[in-house]
Formats: C-alpha cells, structure tokens, sequence
C-alpha cells in the first residue's frame, strides 16, 4: 500500500518526519518497508502558465509557447499536442534536472536553438518529471496551481510503502492507516463526509439488483446515480491516484478508485444503459459460460464463479473484475454503483482458478481486498462516499435511497476486556484511563465498569472497518502495540518444574541431521508439492500410484503431495549441477512424504532422510597428480555412510539385494533392522534412464533413502560406554574364505565382527577367477585378535580361528581357501 504523506494529512494532523512516523507505525505492527521522496530532485522546475500559443515559423509540428511564471514570461518552442493556452503547466528552467524520456537517464537541461528558435526552456510531461510514463502530452496542473510556485512545494511528497499482513485489511486504504497515525499521536480522525443531496426518484433493491447467491454475497448495497457526464477527473483527485501507483482513466472509474483507497472498499459502476432489464442480477455462473472481462481475457465459467450479470449474461466477475460488454464509456449517462462483500474464500479460488493477474500481480486491487475478509459493515459506507463524489464531480442526480440486501443482518460487534486478563497475557496493567483511551483513538467505541480494588472492565464495540478483533486478547494486542511493547517489563518465565522432554522423532531428526553434517554431508530444503511427471519417474514400483492431488494448485510445479522425498532430491542435485557445476555433491533432505491410504482418507504422513552422492571420492590434489582423474563415489561410499549414520543413532540393520525401478539391478540393497528384518530404508545406484529424465549430468549417483520412523522403533535407547585400549598386543592374521557367488558378502563380515576376541576386522579383498572354483568368490579379511585381559598366545588364536570358521561354514558355507 502507498500512502502518500499529503493524502493523509487530511484525515490526520502529524508532524513527524518521514522517518520517524515510518519508525513508530513499524514498532506498531503496520511496516513500512521503503520511503520514496517525490520532488526532491526538483530544482529549477515550476508552475507555470500558457500564456500565449503560436506557430513555429519553421516547423508544422512545433509552437510557440509563452510560458507567464509569474516574475517573467519566456518562450519555449513546445511539440506536445495537448498544450493549449491558460493552461497550468509545469516549467523547466535551463540547469534543470530531467528524466530523458527514452533513456531514463537523468539529463541537465540547457537553452537550445531549436529550428532556428532559441527555446529557454521545456514545458515538461510526467515521464520527464519522474511522476509516470505518459510522454504523449505535458503534464496539465489543477486550476488551483499557482504560477511562480516551486514545483516541489505543489506537487512534492512522501510516500511510504506499507507491508499490510493479511488480518489488516483496514491498512490496505487511506483512512485506516489515519487511525493508526490517531493513536500514535494522539491527534483525532476527520472522517470524509458521506452526505449529499438525493434528488432523483426513490428506488428499492428490487429496482436495481436481484441476489441469488447469498451464500458467496452476504451483503449487496447499490445506488443509481443518473444524468452525469463522463470526462477527466479533478486534477487533484489524478495527483492523489498517481501517487498512489493508480492510472487516472475518467472521472467515473477515477472515483471508484479513489473511494477504494480511502475506504478500502472496492466498488465498480456499470452502464444501465449497457444491462438488459436495467437491473443487476448476482448469481452463479453456468457450466462453461463465456465472458469476457476488462483486461480483454475471455473466460470459460463454471458453477464455483460468482457473476455479476444482466438478463443476456454476465457483465462483472463478483468481486473481481468487470466485464467489457457494462463498462463505462463517453456516452455514460446513467450508471449503477456497485458495493458488496463478496465471500473470501471463493474471491481466491476464482482468481487462481482463471489465472488473473493484473501488473505482473495475481489477482486486482479489489480481489486482494475481499480476498482478506473485509467487514460486512463497509460496503455502505464506500458507496454513500461514491455517490455524493458523482453527484458532486460528475454532474450527477442520486436517487433517493440506496439497494441494500442484507440477508444475515446483524448488529455490531462488542468485545469485552477485564484488567485481571491484561495482567495475565502482558504482565502488566497500563491502567483503564489508558486503556481506554488508546481504543477510542482507533477508533472503538468504549464503555467502562468500575470493580474492587482498581480492577475494571472494557466493553468496546468494534469499528466497522476492523475484521481482525473477536476476543479480550485482540483488544490487548491493539494497547500493547499502541503504548509500545519496549513499555512491557521484561520478567522471567517461573520455573514449571517439568522437565524439557523433545519429541522421540524430533530427537532422531535432530540426531540424523548432525551425523550427516560431521559425515561432510549438505542439508538442503524443498516444498512437499511437487509435479506428477517429477513421481512418475522417481516413484519406487511398488509405491502408491495415486497421490493426492492439491485442488487448487498455485503452479503445476506444485500439484501432488510428494510420496517421497527421491524425486526432489534429484531434482535439487541437477539444478546444482546446472548452477555450480562442482566435482562432488554429498546432498540430504530430511522431510514428509504423504502416503495414500485410498480415495476417502487422508494420505498418511511419514518422515524420510534421503541422501544422495555423485562426483569425484576426493578433490584433485597435488598429491595425486593434477592430471589424475579421482574415482567417483559408488554405491560402498554410500553403504559406508549409511552404516555410519545408524551406528551414531543407534540402529541395527542388515542388508540384502533388491529390486527398485529407478535403482540399476546388481546395485541395490534393502536395509533391513537386524532384530526383527523389517525393512527400514533402501539404498542403490541410481539408474542412468532415471539420471537421462532428470537432465542429471553425473555418471554415477548413488541414492538411499530411510523411513525415520520405522527406524526410531528399532532405535536403541543406550548410551555409548566407554571401552579402554587395551594394554596387551594384538595378533593379526588374514583370512581367505571361500564362499558362494550369490552370498553377501555383508553376512560373513558381521559373524566375524562379532565373533569373541575379534577386536577388528575389515574386507580387503573380493576375488573371482583363476583358481577360484566356478559359482563361487574369495573373499579376503584383515583381523586382529585381542583380549583386554592377557596377551593371546598363538595356540589360543588358532583355536578361537577354528571355531569362528565352524561357525562361518555352518551359518554361510563359507570354508578356508586353500
């Protein structure tokens, strides 16, 4: 929201900075993000007046001005074909700074021969000025512009640009950021007036609208305003809608604009002309009815748009936009003023549903507003203000009466607030005379009850332009933001005496995060809304096929809830690729995948981490050879990983071959927890048809992905105890097994890992071929046998090597290679 300085010192008087009153609405809860000064850069540049117009003596297309400044008059050699004599124009003196209107660079003006005519200056348009586009005409001054007046002084301002949240919809105009300027200084409101002159015929609601769609329209005011005449706005009324980021277009649509922003009530005027039967008809749209709307669009409705419409059609989009075939034109004479409230929620569903989008902005400046709920009380309000300016300015004759058709009509909201409840929420107690008085300078209208002992109660009822106050708290808020919350004393919470106990899955996500962290892993973030073609190529075949689908989907990049977190790792990896283009990228995402569970229920929500490698083991190194190509990660480096994250939390697991569709086959494990062989997770290479859909540039990438919460069932709850090295040497010896091709090798490791006396072992060597029988691999151990106790003497060992391979030929077959 722009809120131009001199705009609102109408309804409010201030005299801060700029600065400062940006400083004190911030502190309030109203932001102001930016301060744009208007006229600052104006030096040498005035109001002027046209005095006298003449031919160029050498040029068709230019002329002669005659500019009066008041002190003097000069001549100017002018092109613009809007310049006409007794015009207020503005005047640029030679020395002057401007805006080159093709450029857009700042330029020094100077005196120029032009055609052989010295012109001493240029009377200027709004692109020159800074103040807009417009470079077809100069720029024409209200009649109450004063020749010899610094341009900066008429025309100068400050605009500040307001961050409105979305329960403020009040700040979204003039009047009500006032009301925060009221409070904050104390000073009162002058509210604009709404009364004029109703000298037409009395109508009623049946005369001008017919509603058939309360449910999405619980009010629908209306007034007939007829013989006006159509043509620019008040000079002062283009100054105050430009300064507000509005292109003044005629002094009808200008007014409904200018009522917009300083009510905050949208409002449009239809031609009655222009309807059939005279009349406004409010309704739902039929399957696949056409119109057109302003903007040119033409759109294809159904029964969830509300449209406004005549007896041949739509002419409106309730809420949103009009339509071409009522809008408003030259001839006008007799119009119909339209001011609702229009149901919020199908306000926004209608604007993403048909994409409507205004300066690059989703949505119009009305639909933002009714999109935030504004009070069902305000429509009246904003059409009598709309009225009395077309009666005023337009030439127009009201009707006597308005339309208002309220359904669901109800009386004003009343909040009640007692001093004990402003106690609990702020810790202190500002006091009733200063409660009191800070709501009425919002605005609310206030009544007080004496109780015992100083306390007290506050009955408020609530202004018509505030939706966000429904109960004692809100009431607490507006004297807490008013007063300053740096009035708050600071004290300390008291202790509860519970205990801080974090949530066992929290826990684990916490504990998963920073083992990843220290593995040298990077965490990143995306949104669980992903599209279908992203899960068709990354789903696992025998995950659900039919993910929920989100209704109303802000982009088609955001259409399904994800049933993994695989695709949008992948996903985040080939973007990496596509923007930093490193050598390695060891890549996790900690998040939500929605499970379906049918048509009629709600998806179920569990929690991965997926974690993904590609690229070189190492970087390049001296030490190695520049020239030297570094291995790539492959699907052990993950393993490795995947084993040392559920050591640190304490997991169990076991691996064993799998099949995933989107793993290379012989590549593929399933994580298994060790004590009851459910799986928990999978891990594999990534297949290269996968990496080819994805646009992945990497060879290799090895992908595991572990379902958390199975995991924390199996989770271990015991602490790591502390084992002293040992004072007595080890013994190593080496081991060649013999074993099956199709047996893992996992197995064999972690019987002799267990094994009594093993202190570590480790795979050295996997062999086939020469010397090895068919069907069958070596496999190749390091082990250092040790006791805490004694030194193990070598007759010892060869017996405890006995039994451990008693034990490995029993349980895998595996036998000592000769």
């Amino acid at each position: 929201m722009r809120v131009s300085l001199t705009w609102l010192r109408e309804y409010v008087d201030f005299d801060l900075a700029p600065e400062e009153l940006a400083h004190r609405l911030t502190m309030a809860g109203l932001e102001v993000s930016g301060i744009e000064r208007i006229g600052g850069e104006w030096d040498n540049i005035l109001v002027g007046s046209v005095a006298r117009l003449g031919p160029h003596p050498n040029a068709d297309r230019l002329r002669l001005a005659t500019v009066d400044t008041g002190a003097e008059q000069v001549e100017v050699v002018c092109g613009a074909p809007n310049v006409a004599p007794g015009q207020k124009i503005v005047f640029a003196r030679a020395g002057a700074r401007l805006t080159h209107p093709e450029t857009g660079e700042r330029e020094t003006l100077k005196a120029a021969r032009i055609r052989g005519v010295v012109s001493n200056g240029m009377i200027c348009s709004e692109r020159e000025l800074g103040l807009g586009d417009d470079h077809d005409g100069i720029l024409v001054l209200p009649d109450d512009a004063v020749p010899g007046a610094a341009l900066e002084d008429y025309l100068g301002d400050v605009i500040l640009d307001v961050e409105v949240t979305a329960n403020r919809p009040d700040c979204l105009s003039m009047l009500g950021v006032a009301w925060e300027v009221a409070a904050l200084t104390g000073n009162p409101v002058r509210m604009p007036s709404t009364e004029y002159a109703a000298e037409g015929d009395p109508i009623t609601t049946a005369d001008l609208v017919d509603l058939r769609a309360p449910e999405l329209v619980p009010r629908y005011t209306s007034a007939l305003v007829t013989g006006i005449t159509v043509g620019p706005a008040p000079g002062w009324m283009q100054l105050r809608l430009q300064a507000a980021g509005v292109r003044p277009i005629s002094n009808v649509v200008d007014i409904t604009n200018y009522v917009m922003l300083e009510t905050g009530q949208p409002l449009h005027a239809f031609d009655r002309a222009a309807l059939a039967g005279g009349r406004l008809i409010v309704r739902r749209a039929t399957t696949d009815e056409p119109l057109t709307t302003l903007d040119g669009r033409a759109h294809t409705l159904s029964t969830e748009d509300l449209v406004i419409a005549d007896e041949n059609g739509p002419v409106g989009l309730g809420g949103i936009m009009g339509g071409e075939n009522s809008e408003v034109s030259d001839s006008t004479r007799d119009i119909i003023l339209e001011s609702a409230s229009f149901d919020f929620a199908n306000t926004r569903r209608t604007v993403q549903r048909h994409r409507i989008e205004v300066g690059g902005k989703r949505g119009t400046e009305a639909s933002q507003r009714f999109e935030r709920n504004l009070p069902i009380t305000l429509p009246p309000v904003g059409l009598r203000r709309a009225a009395k300016m077309l009666v005023e300015l337009c030439g127009g004759v009201a009707a006597q009466g308005i339309a208002d058709d309220w359904p669901g009509r109800h009386e004003p909201a009343t909040v009640t607030m007692t001093s004990e409840r402003m106690r609990n929420v702020l810790g202190m107690d500002p006091g009733l005379e200063t409660s009191a008085r800070t709501l009425r300078s919002l605005g609310f209208d206030v009544s007080v009850a004496d109780g015992p002992d100083g306390a007290y109660t506050i009955t408020a009822t609530v202004p018509p332009w505030r939706t966000d106050i429904g109960i004692a708290d809100d009431l607490i808020e507006e004297v807490a933001r008013i007063i300053g919350y740096d009035a708050i004393p600071v004290t300390l919470l008291p202790p509860t005496g519970e205990p801080d106990v974090p949530d066992p899955l929290t826990r684990l996500k916490d504990d998963v995060r920073d083992a990843l962290a220290r593995l040298g892993n990077q965490e990143t973030i995306s949104y669980p809304l992903v599209p279908m073609e992203l899960l068709r190529t990354t789903i696992p075949g025998d995950a659900p096929q039919d993910p929920l689908r989100v209704w109303n989907r802000m982009s088609p990049d955001q259409e399904y809830l994800r049933t993994t977190l695989r695709g949008s790792l992948l996903r985040t990896l080939a973007t990496n690729e596509r923007g930093i283009g490193r050598e390695s990228y060891r890549l996790f995402e900690i998040g939500q995948a929605y499970l379906p569970r049918g048509p009629r229920h709600q998806p179920e929500e569990r929690t991965y981490v997926c974690g993904v490698l590609a690229g070189a083991r190492a970087a390049r190194s001296w030490i190695g050879g520049n020239a030297a190509a570094p291995d790539e990660m492959d699907f052990f480096d993950a393993k490795g990983l995947v084993e040392s994250l559920l050591e640190t939390i304490n997991v169990r697991a076991r691996y064993e071959a799998a099949d995933d569709r989107i793993l290379a086959h012989g590549r593929t494990a399933r994580i298994l927890a060790e004590d009851e062989n459910r799986p928990i997770g999978v891990l594999g290479e990534v297949h290269p048809d996968t990496l080819a859909a994805l646009d992945i540039r990497a060879s290799r990438v090895v992908l595991y992905e572990i379902d958390l919460q199975a995991a924390l069932s199996h989770r271990e709850e015991r602490d790591r105890a502390w084992q002293p090295v040992s004072r007595y040497p080890g013994l190593r010896r080496e081991l060649a097994l013999l074993v099956d091709e199709t047996s893992p090798a996992g197995a064999v490791a972690d019987i002799i890992r267990n094994f009594p006396s093993v202190m570590t072992s480790a795979l050295v060597d996997v062999y086939q071929g020469p010397q090895v029988p068919d069907g069958q691999k070596s496999l190749a151990f390091s082990l250092v046998w040790q006791s805490p106790m004694r030194t193990l003497t070598d007759h010892e060992v060869d017996v405890a090597q006995a039994q451990l391979l008693d034990k490995l030929r029993r349980e895998t077959g595996a036998v000592l290679r000769s």
